[in-house]
């Protein structure tokens, strides 16, 4: 009898296809989700990623073993200074999609935020108010365009980065008379978030460069006597059809990606940063000087890449909504 074909899964997972560059280092967010909050809020919020470290905190998920008891729990730090809100965006729903109805923004927005684009100039603030009130019954959506300020952080850096964070709970009237309360004012972390609560963190992946076929796919080595080298794929494909196949591992870009990871829980939301940075600085990142929030795991991207954090779009169903209870912070 002739030897038994071997069969396995094959290496690498084909969800991510293809794997491209990210178009901008700020991670993307194309969904808000519907909460049901009394009152108008913020449903985001961003921070720069600063390290990791670990706290003491006592298991209250009531489906754990060890419920009630002190556990060891990793938590990544990020450094989070108030966002400053320079604009307020409605959305009304089409056919096509949600299209901007109408924008309002800051008359003096912040200098740094030359930066990043040209800021207009004869924008009549009172107008657009006035126009977008006349619209309301076509609202489907209110936004707020929010920039960081770069300068409070341990970064070192100026320039800002300026993206949307989705406003939830009340309605129409309500949100947009939220956002233009807080226009040209800052936001800060306690604001938007609480601890315990469960969010979505988006951000660009660390980038790998070129990378081969077993790194960047997970393919298994070749025999050592394999013609041509081992750290490489044993065949492109077949005759027919005559082209390679997108399902053929290659060689080529890794790492820079887009991704989403959901449900991370927020251990503690702080305003003294000092007391959570260690004795020198975070490591390649500096010192926390403001707020900070304390994010149960690993979440993506490298040290100093912003990550913005959205409220959970599928929250899990059993999992606990109070606060932690944490007796130690290592530092």
């Amino acid at each position: 009898m002739g030897r038994r074909k071997k069969r396995a899964p094959r290496r690498g997972s084909l969800a991510y296809i293809p794997k491209v560059r990210a178009r901008s280092i700020v991670g993307r967010i194309s969904f808000w989700p519907s909460v049901d909050y009394k009152e108008p809020k913020l449903l985001g919020f961003a921070g720069y990623k600063a390290g990791m470290t670990h706290v003491i905190a006592i298991e209250d998920h009531p489906r754990s073993p060890h419920y009630g008891k002190e556990v060891f729990v990793p938590v990544t730090v990020l450094d989070a200074p108030p966002l400053y809100v320079a604009a307020v965006r409605c959305y009304e729903d089409t056919p096509y999609g949600l299209k901007a109805l109408g924008e309002v923004w800051v008359e003096k927005p912040p200098k740094d935020l030359e930066r990043v684009f040209t800021v207009p100039e004869s924008f009549d603030h009172d107008k657009m108010v006035e126009k977008i009130k006349g619209r309301l019954d076509r609202v489907a959506e209110v936004r707020v365009l929010t920039c960081t300020q770069p300068r409070l952080s341990g970064l070192g850096k100026k320039t800002p980065e300026l993206f949307e964070v989705g406003v939830g709970g009340g309605s129409v009237e309500e949100r947009f008379e939220y956002c233009l309360s807080l226009l040209g004012k800052e936001v800060r972390a306690k604001d938007a978030l609480r601890e315990g609560m469960y969010v979505d963190v988006s951000a660009v992946t660390k980038g790998k460069g070129f990378q081969g076929v077993i790194k960047r796919w997970g393919v298994k080595r070749l025999p050592h006597k394999s013609r041509k080298g081992v750290r490489k794929i044993g065949t492109l494909g077949p005759w027919v059809p005559s082209r390679v196949l997108y399902t053929v591992p290659r060689a080529g870009q890794l790492g820079f990606f887009q991704r989403i990871e959901y449900n991370k829980r927020i251990i503690k939301v702080g305003e003294n940063g000092e007391e959570i940075t260690p004795k020198g600085g975070f490591v390649n990142y500096g010192v926390i000087r403001g707020d900070y929030i304390l994010i149960k795991g690993s979440i993506p991207g490298p040290v100093k890449r912003l990550v913005r954090l959205r409220v959970a779009a599928r929250p899990p169903r059993a999992a606990p909504e109070a606060a932690p209870q944490i007796l130690y912070v290592k530092v």
